[in-house]
């Protein structure tokens, strides 16, 4: 049997954290610092301890993250560790409402809804109660979605969430709250749940049955959570329940890496994670192995000006000795000029592209930069677009295998449906109302069958395929039969959407149970649309372009960083608001930690997108980030370079910059609203 050596393998901090067991500790990992090591090393110390597998919970935010882990620990000590059980939040709660959902009122049986389904479910119930007819303008579906699923989130009111985050929808607040009872009363009535509901219904499971929490807090006796920043308010009191009969309870994260709030994430659980659970040990990781010390100085000033924060100074042995490199632009097309110049001198110092990445707040910051590289003949590819299952072809396809699952899904048979020739949303809705609420099932009359081909042979098929002895593969290959002539009638590129389908035939081959195919599905799908990968050659390198949002988790050898002016980065949205500047200073903080050894941050100097509401010629100064000017980060921490017609700044000059204070009147933050709106994106 092996035995590791804890004391060779780890640094002091990373040992500390993997052999406190017993009580509550609070891992502050920075950027960089084997965070990911720590929680591998602590699973394989506790079954080697004699801790039984299955007596250990990693919760993380994708299963692939727990499922890699979980095999490391594997590597490193034996196969027990693949036993003790890891996923995200959502699959956890998934598989015990599973078993205990028929204590809250419904099937265990239930279909999960993903974002598109709920999106459709909404739609349906404003169209039922008459909102879409209305004479002012209501919220779309996927606003409303928005605002039921933050509410629930974020753990606040209807009214502040939208006072605070949708005040155009105010005055439709008791609409809202309509539809959102509408919807509730619809997925208990269907055995419907959306990913919200995955939380809500576990918290209500732990929080009113103590047999049940005390249950499953004996038996899971040693807990662990990953990225405990990003969790929300539901996730941090679900792991509070679970640990509420031994406390046993290890959190790791950064907090100076919470950026998601916008999907609900709250700042305030990894910071007062000590008060809830008191007396908790906090083991600080400070120990950079990622980023060059001069990287690292220029983050550790960034964060010496939080409001608040756990204290932490990252250092590293790495060698390096280049400073970042700060350059002042002309204009935008100037600063992606210099990028374009810089990456090719990259290149020929031997630097692959895959390893360069430019990040930036917003996704239409680098429109310009795309321009430029595709001009140079320079490949790239851009984080976000469609994911896989999100692909109206692979949901239609999806819609028949639910409807094989659970035949009270409305969602699917409406979608299912509409595909047909010769139907339309009303007839739709008796069909359904046959099938489901007068419970005729697959035995519909000859009424409807006759009437439509489409229609009479779906019911052929799914009177013919039988969910206990038919993996799902071979479900999709026979709906596949019935679908590929819609598929034809209804897309333009049917030829490129088989090539997905052929790919979501594989994915099903690795499953037997339709189960657990359909809730993978749902909640770990795949990132990218197969389509889109399947066009390129994967053995191509490219220049990666991302969002700061999308980027953390990742580095690169030489990172750019774009648009670092006020308005921009900071986001004008958040120049009134304390906390929200404090996310958009995290926000640098992770962009700036993603670089190994380059590191370039780029300020267009004059800003000339917003002239058309200033006048004709009129210019903007764009004043640099105040997260570069605050800590004196201009004078001690990088190189200055310029890019366009500007000249040489001397020291004067850098003087004035940093004695400028950032535009807070009323003017400014107008002119910015009017320019900004609709371009900023989370």
């Amino acid at each position: 049997m092996k035995k590791i050596d804890y004391i060779k393998e780890l640094n002091p901090a990373q040992l500390e954290a993997v052999q406190s067991i017993e009580g509550p500790h609070l891992v502050i990992a920075g950027a960089g610092s084997g965070k990911t090591r720590v929680l591998v090393y602590r699973v394989a110390y506790l079954v080697e301890k004699g801790v039984a597998p299955d007596a250990i919970l990693l919760l993380t935010f994708t299963r692939k993250a727990a499922g890699e882990m979980l095999k490391r620990a594997s590597a490193l000590l034996d196969e027990r560790c693949q036993r003790v059980s890891g996923g995200t939040f959502h699959s956890f709660a998934n598989m015990i409402l599973r078993k205990y959902a028929r204590l809250l009122g419904f099937s265990n049986s239930f279909t999960i809804l993903d974002q598109s389904d709920a999106e459709d479910t909404i739609n349906l119930i404003r169209s039922q109660l008459g909102f879409n007819k209305l004479d002012k303008r209501f919220p779309r579906k996927r606003a409303i979605l928005e605002v039921i699923s933050k509410s629930i989130n974020k753990a606040d009111s209807l009214k502040n969430v939208l006072f605070d985050e949708y005040p155009q929808f105010i005055e439709w607040e008791e609409e809202i709250k309509k539809i959102r009872q509408e919807y509730k009363k619809y997925k208990q009535l269907k055995s419907l749940l959306d990913y919200d509901d995955l939380l809500v219904y576990c918290k209500d499971l732990l929080e009113g049955h103590e047999e049940v929490r005390r249950a499953l807090s004996g038996r899971y006796k040693y807990i662990m959570v990953d990225e405990y920043q990003d969790t929300n308010k539901l996730q941090a009191y679900i792991a509070t329940l679970l640990s509420s009969s031994h406390k046993n309870i290890m959190v790791v994260g950064d907090d100076s890496q919470s950026i998601y709030s916008f999907r609900g994430a709250n700042f305030r659980n990894i910071m007062d994670f000590p008060k809830i659970f008191k007396g908790a040990r906090i083991i600080t990781l400070e120990e950079n192995y990622r980023s060059t010390q001069p990287i690292l100085d220029l983050t550790n000033e960034v964060l010496a000006s939080a409001a608040e924060k756990f204290d932490k100074v990252l250092f590293t042995r790495k060698k390096g000795l280049d400073l970042p490199v700060y350059v002042d632009a002309q204009d935008e097309h100037a600063q992606s000029r210099y990028i374009a110049d810089k990456i090719l001198e990259l290149r020929e110092e031997g630097i692959n592209l895959d390893d360069i990445a430019v990040l930036f707040r917003s996704g239409w910051h680098s429109n310009d930069l795309e321009v430029e590289l595709a001009s140079r003949n320079l490949p790239f590819v851009k984080y976000g677009g469609q994911k896989f299952v999100e692909a109206a072809h692979i949901k239609d396809v999806i819609s028949y295998l639910r409807i094989i699952y659970n035949i009270s899904d409305a969602v699917s048979w409406y979608r299912a449906l509409l595909l047909m020739r010769g139907i339309g949303p009303k007839t739709a809705e008796r069909i359904i109302q046959e099938i489901i609420a007068n419970k005729k099932g697959f035995n519909l009359g000859d009424e409807f069958l006759h009437k439509n081909e489409d229609l009479g042979r779906l019911f052929e098929i799914l009177k013919k395929v039988d969910s206990r002895h038919m993996p799902p593969d071979e479900m999709i290959r026979v709906f596949l039969g019935y679908y590929q002539p819609l598929l034809k009638e209804k897309y333009d590129d049917f030829n490129k959407r088989l090539n997905d389908l052929d790919s979501l035939i594989r994915i099903a081959s690795r499953y037997s149970s339709l189960e657990h195919f359909l809730t993978d599905m749902a909640l770990e799908p795949p990132e990218r649309s197969i389509v889109e990968a399947g066009a390129k050659d994967k053995d191509d390198s490219r220049l990666c372009l991302s969002t700061i949002h999308s980027a953390k988790g990742l580095e690169w050898q030489t990172v750019f960083l774009i648009y670092a002016a006020e308005g921009h980065l900071p986001s004008y949205l958040s120049l009134e608001d304390e906390e929200a500047i404090e996310e958009e200073r995290r926000l640098f903080y992770v962009a700036t930690t993603r670089a190994k050894e380059n590191l370039f941050i780029l300020k267009p100097h004059i800003d000339r997108s917003p002239r058309s509401y200033m006048g004709e010629g009129a210019s903007v100064f764009t004043q640099p980030s105040r997260f570069l000017t605050e800590g004196n980060i201009l004078n001690k921490h990088v190189t200055i370079e310029t890019a366009g017609e500007l000249g040489v700044i001397d020291d004067l000059e850098i003087d004035d910059i940093l004695q400028e204070k950032p535009h807070h009147d009323k003017e400014f933050l107008d002119m910015m609203r009017d320019y900004f709106r609709g371009c900023e994106e989370p």
